[in-house]
């Protein structure tokens, strides 16, 4: 119904711009004019047209139930309604407009998602805002087009002319012939729907809180992972402290996400026992239905795409793979390892020195150096990560993370740092150098990682995630079909940016064992706002202006390296 709702407001209002445009019968806008004067009749005409963009601009959030749009499209039908008879009896377009309001007053129960709420009064402060803002520069034009006037009007007449003209009607003032006249005209008109699309705009949105992990969740998840942390390599990064969480009725399983574009985007499997992931998952959709929101999951493992498919009714494909090393297995000797081999060697040779510890183990004067470093060697980039960045280094609570250091001649040069995958396993959350260092340091400190896994009691360690690995391998065999040929070069023109040809060679240097991921949508029609948001989260997409960039004001990433 929401969906029908919204393609019949839309056709109501095509039809209320095209009645708005289109001559009048005669006899009934002279019958009109009888009762009313002409000029309340242009103005109506002029508000049917506002009003037949308002209802089209309102389609998309009845369709996703917004209990605002609702609000708004059954009074400016009532309002359409009043507006075809003193714009010319259309007692036709009135009588339907009054009809579709019934309807939708009707239907009141199907229109639930929650706006935001602080957009409450930030949009009628907006509305207020422009409007002031059309009449003062509306005003200011008026004046400097002075010479182009016929006579010499006064303030009040020239209030009034640029009032009319916010909504496409002709007011006192006159021009003499030329262009003056109708640039006056479009100026006014485009301010006009400024002053009215931008705070329909703000009070439609889908809200996009700012996500606060709470101390109480984060102690309810870090016992979730101490019971059943071993299942995900991903599940320390739900300790994020910019998302937010949804818990299942038993607190058994819980689902870590973030807001971004409307999209409720959630990555790697739901935290805690797979029996009660379900309950989790229904938690997370009925929130994202609840603010009308899009449900996504990023990066989730077989499984977990499994029961989303199942439970949720998304829909998967596959994202890429994961490299996991086996410690045990893992060597370097044989020809496979010869790279890996001889640049450990040469490393070596120059003279670097690795420390594998715990952070736990590190110093808080030294803990903030490496920070410091960190932050100067990734210079003005901005920090990448969400689905497997943690977003901080030395904190507390995090002593059992593992950090790699790399020195030469005391000087640190390089810096790894993995999270506790469970009890055996750790998962690399950030990989950082000085771009002066000798090319083979990032594979002498893993090398050096997997040397004092026994040690640490250490099993597995998983590397960095490889996007549409498989395409790319697949895509450079012999007898690879044309298809898989063009996606495979559309990724290495892609590489260029984010790095996913790089990502996917390093990683095979160690011969890992590769690890599907997914991601689930809801459907095709959601896919381009899925990746959008993807890309927002993991800063691959930074918006480039100011105006953009408020929209990300109280919601960046807890990245303090």
């Amino acid at each position: 119904m929401p969906t029908a709702a919204a393609v019949g407001i839309v056709v109501l209002g095509v039809v209320d711009v095209v009645s708005a445009v289109t001559p009048e019968r005669a006899g009934r806008l002279h019958a009109m004019t009888s009762v009313v004067s002409l000029a309340v009749a242009h103005a109506a005409s002029a508000a049917t047209a506002a009003t037949g963009l308002l209802l089209i601009l309102l389609g998309h959030g009845l369709r996703r139930r917004k209990r605002r749009a609702w609000r708004f499209a059954v009074g400016l039908l009532l309002l359409s309604s009043v507006l075809h008879v003193f714009k010319g009896l259309d007692a036709e377009e009135a009588a339907v407009t009054f009809v579709a309001a019934i309807v939708l007053l009707l239907l009141s129960r199907q229109f639930y998602a929650a706006g935001d709420p602080r957009t409450r009064w930030r949009a009628p402060a907006s509305f207020v805002v422009l409007f002031v803002g059309s009449i003062i520069v509306g005003i200011g034009l008026t004046y400097a087009q002075h010479e182009e006037l016929r006579g010499d009007p006064s303030l009040w007449t020239r209030l009034r002319h640029v009032l009319w003209g916010l909504i496409a009607v002709r007011g006192p003032i006159h021009f003499r012939p030329g262009e003056s006249g109708d640039f006056v005209a479009d100026v006014l008109l485009a301010l006009g729907a400024i002053t009215v699309a931008l705070p329909v705009y703000l009070a439609l949105r889908a809200p996009e809180p700012r996500a606060v992990l709470t101390s109480a969740q984060e102690e309810q998840l870090r016992d979730l992972l101490c019971r059943q942390g071993a299942r995900d390599s991903l599940g320390y990064f739900a300790l994020r402290r910019d998302k937010a969480v949804v818990f299942s009725d038993s607190a058994k399983a819980a689902v870590t996400y973030r807001v971004l574009s409307g999209v409720m985007l959630a990555s790697g499997d739901p935290i805690g026992d797979p029996e009660a992931w379900p309950g989790a998952m229904r938690a997370f959709l009925a929130e994202a239905r609840r603010h009308a929101w899009v449900p996504a999951v990023m990066g989730c493992g077989e499984l977990a795409g499994e029961t989303w498919v199942r439970e949720g009714g998304l829909r998967a494909i596959e994202l890429g793979d994961e490299a996991v090393l086996d410690v045990a297995e893992f060597t370097l000797e044989g020809r496979a390892m010869r790279n890996v081999r001889q640049m450990v060697s040469r490393v070596e040779r120059a003279g670097y020195e690795t420390q594998v510890r715990r952070t736990r183990d590190i110093s808080a004067a030294e803990s903030l150096d490496i920070r410091r470093q960190a932050a100067a060697w990734r210079g003005a980039e901005v920090e990448r990560g969400f689905s497997m960045a943690l977003g901080r280094f030395g904190d507390p609570a995090d002593g059992e993370c593992v950090a790699v250091t790399a020195y030469k001649e005391k000087r640190l040069c390089a810096v790894l740092h993995f999270v506790p995958w469970g009890m055996d396993g750790l998962s690399l959350e950030l990989m950082r150098r000085d771009r002066a260092a000798d090319a083979g340091l990032n594979e002498l400190m893993i090398v050096a990682a997997i040397g004092a896994a026994g040690e640490l009691g250490v099993r597995r360690l998983s590397l960095n995630f490889a996007v549409f690995r498989s395409a790319l391998e697949r895509g450079g065999r012999l007898g690879a079909g044309p298809v898989l040929r063009l996606w495979r070069e559309i990724l290495l023109i892609a590489s260029r940016w984010f790095q996913i040809e790089s990502l996917y060679k390093f990683n095979a240097k160690f011969r890992p064992v590769w690890e599907p991921r997914f991601v689930c949508y809801p459907g095709a029609a959601d896919i381009p706002r899925v990746a959008l948001a993807a890309l927002e989260a993991e800063a691959f997409l930074v918006w480039p202006n100011q105006w953009l960039a408020l929209r990300r004001v109280g919601k960046r990433a807890y990245v303090p390296y």
